[in-house]
């Protein structure tokens, strides 16, 4: 499975970070325009390449911005004119210098290295499949313990967050939709189905939405992790499998993620998603992957620039409409509040470079962009789970992602994160991309039981009732060599490895 790398908030100290939360249209526009000339006749071996243009918001612009598109070689595949963003494809070598010239384009630049046909989620390691032997276990100890659902015993992360009192009070309201925005969602699957909203879901790659009933399903069962997501979000309290953590609320799918074996999440399908979302009443949205193929977006570079350019608009478009997105920190171990961090997986759609990278200045998206809630892992013991990123001032919680070398007093003893996957079966993952959905589902029911609560709201509270471990005393050590594999900076309140603390979902719904 690919790779999520962290969802942290802006980092407000940079001067570039605090113009994001300006308007939709936070970057400077480009130099005056130059005439268009026969220079820019695409070569007829030219890859075809993906781009987003962003411009000015009037209509007038937009359309004038439409025409130089299409007399550089463009062709446009969807125009989201609420937020200023054109989706375009051409194989004119030369359209992104020429059209960041054209008057009233913002920022553009191409959203992928390598030609089309040729964003990444954040669990960590392959899926376990849970075996028909360890199910019959659980399920007795599950009876035995009057747990509601056969497979609950083994979800040690609802108690660590009160969830499974949670549910007897208010288990989440219909009213309220979490939008999985991932590599698709299995609804036929007997603990989502109850749940699901086909109304609000869709399949957004390439950039355009297709609401083609069942379009958001994954193409195929190695395509799980929107399932698992989505299942540890609302699976139903109905006396099969597992339960999530707001089993009440209503779930959504909104497929991101390319159909082969890459599973990227190119920025044309993440712009897609978020306007999908805020246009169909979704609440909330889970996002547990970043957008491909940059893992930091670097404002020096003008492609990089307009990929966050893109799909900040698109995200603060869906707040503007009342939507509250939660994203995931990464599995790097890295720490986001640092001036270095070596990135050697970028581009990861063609030839990756080594280079290093100032988090503050090159972003990771969505997870950084303002107003998002940017979510770390914690396992069994309310450690930090050793994989996940960190950094003080920018995570804001922290929830149970699992962590193998934390074994559960379960009967199954596994660390890892139980859920849904496709073709009804269930099995075990862990990252920061199970913990961002505990978010995501407490959130919901902060909004089930606050209907009016707008997102900045949704985040204080999220925010204000967690629980604190507060940095480790001892040395942050997972592997046993003595060496510390993180170093925690912050008091009880808030620090580099839980933000605000680990979410609570019981205090959530009272």
């Amino acid at each position: 499975m690919a790779h999520l790398r962290p969802r942290h908030r802006l980092a407000l100290a940079v001067p570039v970070v605090l113009s994001l939360t300006a308007s939709l249209g936070f970057l400077p526009s480009a130099a005056s325009a130059v005439p268009i000339t026969e220079t820019t006749a695409q070569a007829a071996d030219a890859p075809n390449l993906s781009y987003v243009v962003n411009t000015r918001l009037d209509h007038r612009t937009i359309n004038t911005v439409k025409k130089a598109i299409n007399a550089a070689g463009g062709s446009i595949v969807e125009t989201y004119e609420q937020i200023g963003v054109i989706v375009v494809h051409s194989a004119n070598p030369d359209f992104g210098l020429i059209i960041r010239k054209v008057p009233g384009v913002q920022s553009a630049g191409a959203t992928r290295t390598a030609p089309l046909s040729l964003a990444t989620t954040t669990d960590e390691g392959a899926v376990q499949y849970l075996s028909k032997e360890q199910a019959a276990k659980t399920a007795k100890a599950s009876a035995a313990a009057g747990d509601s659902e056969p497979l609950e015993a083994d979800q040690w992360d609802l108690p660590a967050i009160g969830a499974d009192k949670a549910a007897k009070i208010n288990p989440g309201s219909k009213s309220v939709t979490v939008a999985v925005i991932d590599v698709g969602v299995d609804d036929t699957h007997p603990d989502i189905a109850p749940n699901f909203s086909p109304s609000q879901s869709a399949n957004c790659v390439g950039g355009k939405a297709d609401t083609t009933y069942g379009s958001w399903r994954p193409v195929d069962s190695v395509h799980y992790h929107g399932t698992h997501v989505a299942g540890e979000i609302a699976a139903a309290r109905n006396g099969i499998g597992v339960a999530g953590v707001a089993p009440g609320v209503k779930v959504a799918g909104i497929t991101v993620a390319e159909p082969d074996s890459s599973q990227l999440f190119y920025p044309e399908s993440v712009v897609c998603a978020f306007v999908f979302a805020a246009d169909h009443g979704v609440e909330i949205t889970n996002n547990s992957y970043y957008v491909d193929p940059w893992l930091y977006n670097c404002m020096d570079d003008p492609d990089q620039r307009a990929i966050v350019d893109a799909v900040n608009r698109a995200q603060l478009y869906a707040q503007s409409k009342g939507t509250l997105n939660v994203a995931a920190a990464g599995n790097s171990n890295d720490d986001l509040d640092s001036h270095a961090l070596v990135d050697d997986s970028s581009p990861d759609d063609s030839t990756a470079v080594t280079r290093t990278v100032d988090p503050h200045e090159c972003f990771d998206v969505p997870t950084q962009l303002p107003g998002v809630v940017t979510v770390s892992s914690v396992g069994v013991t309310k450690a930090k789970s050793y994989f996940s990123s960190y950094g003080k001032g920018v995570i804001d919680v922290s929830a149970p992602g699992g962590d193998v070398r934390q074994p559960a007093n379960t009967p199954s003893k596994d660390g890892r994160i139980l859920s849904t996957l496709p073709n009804n079966t269930y099995g075990y993952l862990q990252g920061t991309s199970m913990a961002t959905p505990h978010v995501a589902a407490v959130a919901a029911l902060l909004k089930s039981t606050h209907p009016h609560a707008s997102p900045a709201q949704l985040q204080a509270l999220l925010k204000a009732e967690a629980d604190n471990p507060g940095c480790p005393t001892d040395v942050y050590d997972t592997n046993g060599d003595g060496i510390a594999d993180a170093t925690c900076v912050g008091g009880k309140r808030v620090n580099g490895f839980y933000g605000f603390g680990i979410v609570n979902a019981l205090r959530a719904v009272k």
